[in-house]
């Protein structure tokens, strides 16, 4: 830090000129053009939109080093800072999205740290939202000099560097998991310890939920957790948002399942996910609720053979929201090993579970760490005094 407050005091001690973004870069939004969806040949050019890459075509309109400030859709953070894409090489790019180039005054990549902390929320018309050429071009910016932008460039590119190597380590690892999951669950035709069984036969209940009456508000006051389909999402469950009362369970099928069961959601979009309630709760009717029978199989090795299975399992859905009917669960195949083995299974994919997923602990946590930390500096170094 001590170079970057050497160059700040040397060369701007009493602040730095705000300027207009449209002042400090080159805009090229004359240039880009879309391509309908059924129109374009699939290649290897990213084709951008206002949020990202949407697809890859066979040629592009730009080459070179670029910032893409999303226009239309969901063009706005939670942070209120705009949605921005940092785009090198040969792109192809839409009419939602803004396309910015360097020029001599201002470092690109400072200006990307910088529209990172920028408050857009007040210029942005109309719904759904719009950053406009006019909106764009009068954004107002800190414009230190360049020797002072390199430097914050340089110590920022540091932190997202750092959290793109742990990201990519992140994914080998994901990959790695993946690899070894499949093949603990992948057991030879000829093993004789190993018994195919159905989902139904390895548990003692399988029963779905119940939605209360949503007009008797009183219903929605209780304390038992009640878990819905979208909360289903590949982990253990010690929370649910909505919470229903014991008149609700009478007048519904909502019941209260114990511990531990495995469940599955049959409809919507986490169809053929699965999760592992930790506390007594109650779910609505789209949830297929397993309570393994523990003399036959683990819970957590159906838990694991099902997370498995995911695609397979998903592909059974009919209807256009590719909902899964609890016969279908309870037919489902599985291979049940002998009790010993499926803990060891469990035991070697919880290590990996925990490495991948956790974000209390493993590579999850350290990024969210090392994020924290550039958003600390970021905003810190990002900070100017206006010259007067």
């Amino acid at each position: 830090m001590s170079k970057l407050q050497e160059l700040i005091k040397e060369l701007c001690p009493d602040g730095v000129e705000f300027r207009k973004l449209g002042e400090v870069c080159e805009i090229l939004d004359s240039k880009r053009q879309p391509i309908a969806k059924g129109k374009r040949i699939p290649g290897k050019y990213p084709y951008y939109g206002a949020n990202g890459v949407q697809d890859y075509v066979d040629n592009y309109i730009f080459d070179g080093v670029f910032l893409l400030v999303g226009e239309d859709g969901s063009v706005i953070n939670k942070d209120n800072s705009p949605v921005l894409n940092w785009a090198v090489g040969k792109i192809w790019v839409n009419n939602h999205a803004h396309i910015l180039a360097e020029k001599y005054c201002c470092n690109l990549r400072y200006l990307y740290f910088i529209l990172q902390v920028t408050n857009v929320s007040k210029i942005v018309r109309g719904m759904p939202p719009k950053i406009n050429q006019e909106n764009l071009i009068n954004i107002e910016i800190p414009l230190p000099p360049l020797e002072v932008q390199n430097e914050i460039v340089r110590i920022l590119n540091a932190f997202t560097a750092h959290t793109a190597e742990l990201q990519a380590e992140l994914q080998a690892r994901k990959e790695q998991y993946e690899y070894y999951r499949n093949k603990l669950l992948t057991f030879d035709e000829n093993d004789e310890r190993v018994k195919w069984m159905t989902l139904g036969e390895v548990s003692v209940n399988v029963c779905s939920g119940g939605t209360p009456s949503t007009s008797n508000k009183k219903y929605y006051q209780g304390h038992i957790p009640w878990l819905r389909t979208q909360e289903v999402d590949w982990k253990d469950v010690f929370y649910t948002k909505i919470k229903i009362s014991e008149d609700a369970i009478k007048n519904s099928s909502a019941k209260i399942i114990p511990p531990n069961c495995v469940i599955v959601a049959m409809y919507g979009a986490t169809a053929g996910k699965t999760c592992i309630n930790k506390i007594p709760l109650t779910t609505n009717q789209a949830c297929c609720n397993l309570e393994i029978n523990k003399d036959i199989a683990l819970y957590k090795y159906v838990y694991y053979w099902l997370y498995k299975e995911y695609y397979k399992l998903k592909a059974l859905g009919e209807g256009s929201q590719s909902n899964i009917s609890g016969k279908k669960i309870k037919s489902y195949a599985i291979p049940i090993p002998p009790l010993s083995e499926q803990q060891r299974i469990i035991s070697i994919l919880d290590k990996f579970e925990s490495l991948v997923n956790d974000l209390s602990e493993g590579l999850p946590a350290e990024i969210a760490a090392v994020q924290e930390q550039y958003e600390y500096y970021r905003n810190k170094l990002l900070t100017f005094k206006r010259k007067s």
